[in-house]
C-alpha cells in the first residue's frame, strides 16, 4: 500500500508538468527579439493572450514561425507584416490607423463626447427644474409657511 501511494506521488508530479519551447537560436539577443515579438503579436484563437502565454495549437505554430522568421534574420517589420497579412490587424495588439480601423480609434473619443455632453444636459435640465419648482412653491406659499419650510429642511440638513 505504501508504495501505491508514493507511486501516484510521483506520477502526480508529472502531471504539473508544461510543455516548454525548446527553439534554438544563433544568439541571446534573438531568442530576447523573438520572445518579446510573440509576446506583442496576439493569438488569433484566443480573446486576449499573446503567443507566448496561449497554450492553441495555432499560438504554437506561430510562435516557432516567428522564432524560424527571426532565425532567418527577417526584421520585426517583415515578421509583423507577414502575420498581419495572413490573420489581418487582429493579431496586433496596436492596429495601425488607417481607414479599415477607424471605427476602432475614434469610437472611444465619440463615446467620451456624447457622455459629457449628455451629463451636461442632464445637469442643466435638473437645475433648471429645480428653479422652476423652487419658484413654483415660493409662490404658493405665504411667508410663514416659507419660513415654516426653511426651518424644517435646516433640521433635515
Amino acid at each position: 500500500m505504501r508504495r501505491l501511494v508514493l507511486l501516484l506521488c510521483f506520477l502526480s508530479a508529472f502531471s504539473f508538468a508544461e510543455m516548454v519551447d525548446t527553439y534554438q537560436f544563433k544568439n541571446n539577443d534573438d531568442r530576447n527579439r523573438a520572445v518579446a515579438l510573440a509576446k506583442s503579436l496576439r493569438c488569433p484563437q484566443c480573446q486576449n493572450q499573446n503567443l507566448v502565454e496561449s497554450n492553441s495549437p495555432i499560438a504554437y505554430d506561430l510562435r516557432i514561425e516567428v522564432y524560424q522568421m527571426v532565425n532567418e534574420g527577417k526584421s520585426n517589420e517583415q515578421i509583423v507584416a507577414t502575420l498581419t497579412e495572413r490573420f489581418g490587424d487582429f493579431v496586433r495588439y496596436d492596429p495601425p490607423f488607417k481607414s479599415t480601423t477607424l471605427l476602432l480609434w475614434g469610437l472611444p473619443f465619440v463615446l467620451l463626447i456624447l457622455s459629457a455632453c449628455a451629463s451636461w444636459f442632464y445637469l442643466k435640465r435638473r437645475d433648471k427644474l429645480n428653479s422652476q419648482l423652487n419658484s413654483q412653491l415660493n409662490s404658493q406659499l405665504s411667508v410663514e409657511q416659507q419660513a415654516e419650510l426653511k426651518k424644517l429642511l435646516e433640521k433635515v440638513e
